[in-house]
């Protein structure tokens, strides 16, 4: 071998460095967080965290744009296709109830190194999120009293034109962010207070919009006289669909708040049913309303709730409107800044992320530092940035994590039971056999084969007919099929995304690669259901794996291939940066490198050779077995 060129066991063990999992055990054990979120508390964080400024922008621009009246079915659809990505969050976060949500569930079935770039786009994701909610609640402040504060920024602070930077400073914004902190600071049952206020405001005003807008509503508005109820046709419809799958995006933070919850293993799967629920029922009726009360091709995009009532003769109802919308903006602002800190303090209780974000104040027993540190960045970006231009952060983020928590799903359904592992030093046990000879290995594997069937091996009833899977270890198939799984729905989700114009193919050759990518992803679909899937009976666990599962990663990876390509290009930068946290800090102050380290320096191998071919089993023995070193007939 060269001179300074690593072996290859050296890369052997940075690889197993990498995708070294989290232990299920740990993720159950006590916590320092205070539990004290009832199935109240997570629900109203749920809606408090999906129904925000896209029930009064969003709905008048798919209306208008893209959708017609038929902008209540792409909400429909939009919140079907975000149930498959909020079971999987709800079975991971009864099953795990530790704060973290996707970063943990891909630590625990993925690997270290992809868990670490989740949760360092879930950060970003919050950061940019927060700040830019922190922007649309002080513009919305602002048109209420006819753009004074926007003025009178001007006229004393001034206004300039740099790349990336807004055209002047957002005191507003900065400050109710700086406000939201310091509630949130105070603990989870104060914040928790001040989210449950919010939100019955918000739903209150929400129910006062959908009696009256009923009440209002001329059905001539969804006559073909007007254009129809689907003017812009099948296309229109998924299309809207696209745009209001994001109004869905929040239901996270009931996983990230499950290490605060009482009873997690119920209150959480009921909590993101009920809040994704409520939420669709709110955007599909308002929607309903708003394009029965005014013909959807005159409605304002920018306003269009507050405008609607307007041109009815119900101008008052628009004030209604503008505090319904500043309480579900508040709402938004409060599940990033409520969920951001708790992110940074799992990665930093498991080593990856600096020491000093786990601290957890003792009083209020919240991460402390994590509220200030990433507070304050938000609110720089909320003053200082151009957010317009990197909000497409948000689905790029959001939507990277929702198929690594899918296909987290089912690794885990196939991963064998871990041992359970005592904490005291382990007892010898007569009743079980060592088994050190070639023969005594065989004997022990056709015994395990004679056992019911482990997560990962195939199922007893398929084996005469699939006899072929049976041969290969356990969890070795289920890793290839999962690997063509995610490789097909790739390329099936381009070939459905760009068409044949865009991948430059002839009809023929597109039509073929349509097949084949169809038939590959229902050919490793088969495969994993042949095998058997890890069952439990105490805990929410989604039905149809790997259906629903699968059917999340070809959706999301299809919005994801729907982004500008500068959007892919900041993410990447975005990513760089990561690995060099991790690679510089990350890797080495990881807990699970901590662990390794007593072992590397503990474990003796001793190896006795022989001629006879049942004893060149290499033997690993304990200490206490081992051969004093002065008698070492090898040394």
């Amino acid at each position: 071998m060269l001179r300074g060129l690593p072996s290859t066991a050296s890369l052997a063990r940075f690889c197993q460095k990498l995708n070294r999992l989290k232990p299920l055990e740990e993720s159950t054990m006590e916590t320092s967080l205070r539990r004290c979120l009832s199935t109240l508390d997570l629900t109203l964080l749920g809606v408090g965290g999906m129904v925000g400024s896209g029930l009064y922008v969003l709905t008048g621009t798919v209306a208008k744009q893209m959708a017609g009246p038929a902008v209540l079915l792409s909400f429909a659809v939009a919140a079907v296709a975000s149930l498959l990505s909020a079971l999987c969050y709800a079975e991971f976060g009864a099953r795990l109830p530790r704060t973290g949500s996707a970063y943990l569930f891909t630590y625990v079935s993925m690997g270290e190194l992809w868990a670490f770039l989740i949760g360092w786009n879930v950060l970003l994701e919050y950061l940019i999120g927060g700040a830019a909610v922190a922007r649309a609640w002080s513009g919305y402040l602002d048109a209420m009293f006819n753009h004074r504060i926007h003025n009178f920024t001007e006229a004393y602070v001034g206004t300039w034109q740099v790349p990336l930077l807004a055209h002047y400073p957002d005191f507003l914004a900065a400050g109710i962010i700086i406000l939201a902190s310091v509630f949130i600071s105070c603990g989870a049952r104060v914040s928790s207070w001040l989210n449950h206020t919010f939100s019955v405001v918000s739903l209150v005003i929400i129910l006062f919009i959908i009696i009256l807008g009923f009440i209002l509503a001329r059905p001539h508005n969804w006559s073909a006289e007007e254009g129809g109820f689907a003017p812009f046709g099948f296309s229109g419809i998924m299309a809207g669909t696209a745009t209001c799958f994001y109004a869905f995006v929040g239901f996270d933070v009931i996983a990230a708040s499950s290490e605060e919850a009482r009873n997690p293993k119920q209150a959480v799967p009921v909590a993101i049913t009920i809040s994704l629920g409520l939420a669709a029922g709110a955007y599909i009726l308002v929607s309903t309303v708003l394009t029965l009360m005014v013909p959807w091709h005159s409605l304002d995009p920018d306003s269009a709730l507050a405008d609607a009532f307007y041109r009815r003769g119900y101008s008052w109802a628009g004030f209604i409107v503008a505090a319904g919308s500043i309480c579900a903006m508040n709402t938004v602002l409060l599940s990033s800044l409520f969920s951001l800190p708790r992110i940074v303090y799992a990665m930093a209780v498991d080593g990856l992320f600096f020491q000093v974000f786990a601290q957890v104040h003792p009083r209020t027993q919240v991460p402390m530092a994590g509220i200030l540190v990433f507070g304050g960045l938000m609110t720089c970006l909320a003053l200082l940035l151009d957010l317009e231009a990197l909000v497409q952060f948000l689905s790029i983020g959001t939507l990277l994590a929702y198929t690594f928590v899918a296909t987290s799903i089912i690794v885990l359904r196939f991963q064998r039971t871990p041992p359970s592992s005592s904490s005291g030093p382990a007892s010898p046990d007569p009743s079980v056999k060592e088994y050190h000879s070639f023969s005594d290995h065989i004997q022990l594997v056709g015994t395990e084969q004679d056992l019911a069937p482990e997560p990962g091996q195939l199922r007893p009833a398929l084996r005469p007919y699939l006899g072929f899977l049976g041969r290969y270890r356990p969890g070795a198939a289920v890793a290839w099929a999962l690997g063509i799984l995610v490789a097909s729905a790739i390329t099936l989700a381009c070939v459905l995304v760009f068409g044949d114009s865009a991948l430059h193919l002839p009809y023929g050759g597109y039509i073929l690669l349509l097949l084949l990518s169809s038939v590959m992803f229902l050919f490793s679909l088969l495969i994993l259901g042949a095998h058997q899937q890890r069952r439990q009976q105490d805990t929410f666990q989604i039905p149809m794996v790997p259906l629903t599962p699968a059917l999340s990663i070809l959706l999301n990876i299809c919005l994801m291939l729907k982004l500008s390509y500068l959007t892919w290009l900041r993410f990447s930068i975005w990513l760089l940066i990561g690995l060099a946290v991790y690679f510089g800090y990350g890797i080495w102050h990881s807990k699970e490198n901590q662990r390794e380290l007593p072992e590397l320096t503990t474990t003796r191998y001793v190896v006795f050779p022989s001629t006879n071919l049942e004893e060149t089993v290499q033997t690993v023995q304990p200490p206490s077995q081992l051969p004093s070193q002065e008698s070492s007939p090898t040394e």
